[in-house]
C-alpha cells in the first residue's frame, strides 16, 4: 500500500494529559514504535490556534502517523492552552506565546518522566516562535523550524541560539506567506551555524503529498538519518484515519 494522505502506520499510541506548572491540563498523544524502543523523540508544537492550528494540523498528524513506523521515532503532540481538536480541549486560553512557555515545559516534563531519548523540538509556524523563545531552557538535541514567520520571536531571542551546541534546522518555503528564503537568510544570520533549507515550490502550509514527504524527510535527515530513504510503500494494510 502506498504511504500517502491519511494513512496511519502501526505504532503504540496513547492519549496523554500534560500538566502545566500554572495549573492547566493539556490534552495530547504519544506515539511510539510498535515493537522497538524509539531512537529519538519529536516534541511537536502546532501552528497558531486562532488560525486553526492544533495537534492534528496535517504535518504534525502525519509525523505521528508515519514516523514511529518508518524512522523509529517517538512523536509527542498536544494542544497548547485553549486549543481544541478531536482529542479534546486543553484548559486555559490562548496567550499569544507568553503562557505557552509553560506548555512547552509540560511537554518536556513528559519526555523526562517517560525516559524518552534524544528529544528534538519541532515547531510549525506559531510553534516555531515557541521553539525559538523557550526551547533553550530544556535538554534537547536541537530544534526544527517549519515555515517560521518570526512574528513573536525577537531578534534577541533568535540571536541567543548563536554558539549554542544544539542544532537549529530551518525549513523555509519558496512561496511562504510570511518569510521567504532570502529574508529568512538575513533574519537568521545571527545564528551562523543554523542550517537553513530553502524548499523549492514550498508553501507555508506544506499542502500536498510531495511537500509532506519533503518535510518528513528533512526531519528524519536531522534526527535519524540512518532511516533514510523513507519507504513509500507499506506491506500491510494500515488504518486510514
Amino acid at each position: 500500500m502506498e504511504i500517502r494522505g491519511p494513512i496511519v502506520l502501526p505504532a503504540r499510541r496513547e492519549d496523554i494529559e500534560l500538566q502545566t506548572s500554572d495549573g492547566l491540563r493539556l490534552v495530547g498523544e504519544l506515539a511510539l514504535p510498535e515493537d522497538t524502543a524509539p531512537v529519538a523523540t519529536l516534541v511537536t508544537l502546532h501552528p497558531l490556534p486562532t488560525a486553526g492550528g492544533f495537534m492534528d494540523s496535517h504535518i504534525i498528524r502525519k509525523a505521528a502517523a508515519r514516523l514511529p513506523a518508518l524512522a523509529d521515532l517517538a512523536v509527542l503532540r498536544f494542544n497548547t492552552r485553549g486549543t481544541t481538536s478531536p482529542r479534546g480541549t486543553s484548559e486555559g486560553t490562548f496567550d499569544g506565546g507568553v503562557g505557552e512557555r509553560f506548555d512547552v515545559a509540560a511537554a518536556m516534563h513528559v519526555v523526562r518522566e517517560r525516559g524518552l531519548p534524544r528529544p528534538w523540538i519541532v515547531g510549525w509556524s506559531f510553534g516555531t516562535e515557541l521553539a525559538l523563545k523557550y526551547a533553550r531552557e530544556h535538554d534537547i538535541e536541537g530544534i526544527i523550524l517549519l515555515s517560521p514567520p518570526l512574528h513573536r520571536a525577537t531578534p534577541e531571542e533568535v540571536a541567543a541560539w548563536a554558539g549554542d551546541d544544539r542544532r537549529v534546522v530551518i525549513l523555509v518555503p519558496e512561496f511562504d506567506d510570511y518569510l521567504r528564503p532570502a529574508e529568512a537568510a538575513e533574519r537568521f544570520a545571527s545564528i551562523p551555524d543554523a542550517e537553513l533549507i530553502a524548499v523549492e515550490g514550498g508553501k507555508h502550509l506544506w499542502v500536498g503529498e510531495a511537500q509532506t514527504a519533503r518535510v518528513l524527510t528533512e526531519i528524519v535527515t536531522a534526527v535519524n538519518p540512518g532511516a533514510l530513504p523513507l519507504p513509500t510503500e507499506w506491506p500491510e494494510n494500515p488504518e486510514a484515519s
